[in-house]
């Protein structure tokens, strides 16, 4: 499985390790990804989503549900989320 954020659409950077004698080797950076199950109480459904920490903050403050419309309005939902978030 893919390290990608199902919600923000986060993945995985690609950086360099930079020595002291300024030698440089590439490396990558890893989105902070946590596998939570989310309920939604408007319409008693349970979502088993991998989401980065920020967007569980963001869930936190403003709400699972509306966190999710704003996604797929901005097209970084999981392709096979958007079928669900539409019926919601």
């Amino acid at each position: 499985m893919a390290r990608i954020c199902e919600i923000s659409g986060k993945h995985t950077q690609t950086g360099n390790n930079v020595s002291h004698a300024n030698n440089k080797t590439k490396r990558k950076f890893y989105p902070n990804l946590q596998t939570k199950k989310i309920f939604l109480p408007e319409h008693g459904v349970w979502l088993s989503l991998r989401v980065s920490t920020s967007v569980l903050r963001t869930m936190r403050k403003k709400g699972a549900l509306s966190v999710l419309k704003e996604a797929h309005k901005k097209g970084t939902l999981a392709p096979y989320l958007r079928p669900l978030v539409k019926q919601l």
